[in-house]
This record gives C-alpha cells, sequence and structure tokens, in this order.
C-alpha cells in the first residue's frame, strides 16, 4: 500500500482483526455483485469504500424514477441510463482506485459460470429465483463463497453458503423448491427503504468478514430481521439431505 492508501483505509487497519494483512487481502480481493437495486447499492458502496480491489457489476437493467426511493447508487439524473453505469460512476466518486468491470447482460450458463470462477466472492443481490439456483449452483461448482440477502415489506435475511466449508448448506438447502417470484418483487409488495439498506449493508460486512477472515461468517445459519419490530431472529441451516447440490 501507498501513503495514501494507508490514509484512506487507517480507521479499518486500526482494527486488530483487520491491520495491514487484512486490508492488502480486500485491496487484492474481486468481488461479484449480482444486482444493483436496492441491495446491491449500499453493498456496492461500502465494498469499494472498505477497499475492496476489484468489483464486477451485474445487472441489465435501467434505472427508473421508482428506484430512487430505496436504490442509493443512483441518483435522479441516472433515470434512463443503465444501473452499472450509474452505479459505476457514484463508486468512483467515493474510491477512484477500485477497478470496475461492468456486466449490462443478464448472465446465465456458461456466460455466469465464468464470471462466478474468476471471481473470489460472489454476493446475491438478485431479485428472482433463478438467478439466485443459478449463482447457488456456480457457486458451490466453483468453490467460490456467496453472501445471499433478501428484503421484501419489513422483512430481510442474510446468510452465507461457502462452498469451502464442508459441512456448508447451500441456497437449495434453504430454499428446495423455487416460489412465485412475485414474493421478491419490491413493485407488487413493497419494501421500507432503510431495510434493504440494513441487510445490504450486512451483506457488505459479510463478504469483508469472509475475504479477511475475521471473525464468524454466516454460515449455516439465516439472520432474520422483521424491521417492524426491530428484532432478530438466528436459526440454524444444515445441509439437506438429497440436496443435488452437495451429490
Amino acid at each position: 500500500m501507498n501513503d495514501e492508501q494507508l490514509l484512506r483505509y487507517s480507521r479499518q487497519i486500526m482494527l486488530p482483526q483487520i491491520d495491514v494483512a487484512g486490508q492488502e487481502r480486500l485491496l487484492a480481493a474481486h468481488v461479484l455483485i449480482v444486482g444493483l437495486g436496492g441491495l446491491g447499492s449500499p453493498a456496492a458502496l461500502y465494498l469499494a469504500a472498505a477497499g475492496v480491489g476489484r468489483l464486477s457489476l451485474a445487472d441489465d437493467d435501467q434505472v427508473d424514477l421508482s428506484n430512487l426511493q430505496r436504490q442509493i447508487v443512483h441518483g435522479h439524473d441516472d433515470v434512463g441510463v443503465a444501473k452499472v453505469r450509474s452505479a459505476a460512476r457514484s463508486i468512483g466518486a467515493i474510491n477512484p482506485d477500485t477497478t470496475l468491470d461492468l456486466i449490462e447482460t443478464r448472465m446465465d450458463g456458461a456466460h455466469l459460470m465464468e464470471r462466478v470462477a474468476d471471481a473470489d466472492l460472489v454476493l446475491d443481490a438478485s431479485d428472482n429465483f433463478d438467478t439466485r439456483y443459478q449463482l447457488n449452483d456456480a457457486c458451490f461448482g466453483a468453490g467460490v463463497p456467496l453472501v445471499s440477502g433478501a428484503a421484501i415489506r419489513m422483512e430481510g435475511q442474510i446468510s452465507v453458503f461457502d462452498p469451502r466449508v464442508e459441512a456448508s448448506p447451500c441456497y437449495r438447502c434453504l430454499y428446495p423448491e423455487a416460489d412465485d417470484d412475485s414474493a421478491l418483487n419490491c413493485s407488487e409488495n413493497g419494501v421500507a427503504a432503510p431495510l434493504v439498506g440494513i441487510i445490504g449493508s450486512m451483506q457488505a460486512m459479510e463478504a469483508l468478514k469472509v475475504i479477511t477472515g475475521i471473525g464468524d461468517a454466516l454460515v449455516g445459519k439465516v439472520l432474520y430481521l422483521d424491521a417492524s419490530r426491530m428484532e432478530w431472529q438466528s436459526l440454524n441451516l444444515s445441509r439437506r439431505p438429497g440436496c443435488a447440490v452437495h451429490v
């Protein structure tokens, strides 16, 4: 690290759990963020601010006026602009040293597998079961940890699925079969603006922990938030017998 980086990340380096070695791991890390909406917005901003050296941003959507209530990486002047490009401008304003790869198409099949395998960690901020299942399968196929979050109405959840941990469950262990995607859709269910900020920021924190190796990541646990009561529940999650991912 140069002197400017030592100053920029000094408050993080002061933490004995992170120190210079942990910060250098962040600077060398490559995180793939899928979805630049309510969850991906704070996650991308915080990971860039924390010093993750390379972020791949994947989203095939454009900024809509209705997004601005909660998708804080975008601004009013970005309406109609590709979300990855809008996000890139905001991230660059915070940390111009972060290398950004922009993926403006929906990833699937071999393309998704290739992108996942190239990353050190994947952050799932998507809003449909098909993408979540594909990311889960690709991460376990490539041995890449996956930080998964969801938020709708006044409820949120977060978990970490890490194929490098022998007993780690996967997303299919939590949801063996897809429910109706409309259950994940903010346009049909609504969502409180700060809720996605809470869950997205926690995804960034879990990603930082996994990359640096500090603390206990949420592997084998699902953390649920009822924001209407500001109550948290932590539930243990084991591998589901017969899960095809672990056969």
